[in-house]
């Protein structure tokens, strides 16, 4: 045997040394690609708010996560302010990946709609500014009074809708009370707009949490959103038992007056009839 592939052409072994490379390196393939097969996409479900949340898992950044979600690195750092510079994650971390239109169930108030925007004027042109503010509608009246706080921790989103402009931005309480309270998107181009509010899991909304918005070049418009926390109720017929409350003592004055002015006309009718002398008597019949 030894000289029988001694005898063999060069060229037939070179042959069947490439042929066995070929067939080792197939073998080997499959077997190395197999654990990437079973790694799967994440389930995008929102949440009852609208979003929707990543756990990063071990071996993720933040290239992988957005290119998993189909976003920007830079969307995906707007969303999660707390990101450092170096877009740094760890393992079990909870990452906003989007706001999903999700229509709310207000709570009981006289108005489900959030009031219309105001719209200003700005010193600049060929852009416009969309102000949020997220404030806790103490009263649940669905207006924002100057005594209602705006609410940290909630998610707002603008986008286009041709698709020419999104954004998003998480709610936070300035530290200057004389400021704006809200978050603004600054240098937004003109254009029809769907803005979407997430809210923090302690609140209920007193208002639509989606609000369709057109905006001109150099306006600025602010759009308010109320949220009430989920330990406050609200009795709208509070008002309706105070004001019955006055019935009963306005009918009893009403019966006083009456049975006065029967006693007063009995009096006038009495004094009024002529007295009677019985013939012979000594008394006198009134």
């Amino acid at each position: 045997m030894p000289d029988i592939i001694l005898r063999m052409n060069p060229k037939r072994l070179f042959i069947l040394f490439t042929l066995t490379c070929l067939v080792l390196f197939g073998l080997w393939l499959p077997a190395n690609a197999a654990p990437n097969m079973q790694q799967t996409d994440p389930t995008a479900t929102p949440l009852i708010d609208g979003r929707i949340l990543y756990i990063v898992k071990a071996g993720d950044n933040c290239f992988r996560v957005a290119a998993l979600h189909g976003i920007t690195i830079e969307q995906l750092r707007q969303l999660n302010k707390e990101l450092d510079e170096n877009c740094s994650l760890t393992e079990g971390q909870e990452l906003l990946i989007s706001i999903v239109s999700i229509v709310g169930t207000p709570t009981a108030g006289p108005s489900p709609t959030p009031l219309p925007p105001t719209v200003t004027p700005t010193p600049f042109t060929g852009t416009t500014e969309i102000c949020v503010l997220l404030f806790e509608d103490t009263n649940g009246d669905a207006l924002r009074q100057e005594t209602e706080p705006a609410v940290a921790g909630g998610a707002v989103s603008v986008t286009e809708n041709n698709g020419e402009y999104s954004a998003a931005q998480e709610t936070f309480i300035p530290a200057d009370p004389d400021v704006y309270q809200g978050i603004c998107f600054l240098d937004v181009p003109e254009g029809n707009y769907n803005i979407t509010v997430g809210i923090p899991d302690n609140y209920n909304p007193t208002v639509d949490l989606n609000y369709s918005l057109d905006v001109n070049a150099g306006d600025r418009a602010e759009v308010p959103f109320g949220v009430q926390r989920k330990d406050v109720v609200v009795d709208p017929g509070a008002a309706d038992q105070a004001d019955s409350g006055t019935s009963p003592i306005f009918g009893i004055i009403g019966g006083l007056l009456l049975l006065g002015g029967a006693g007063l006309g009995y009096y006038a009718w009495k004094s009024g009839k002529p007295e009677s002398k019985l013939a012979g008597g000594s008394g006198i019949l009134k």
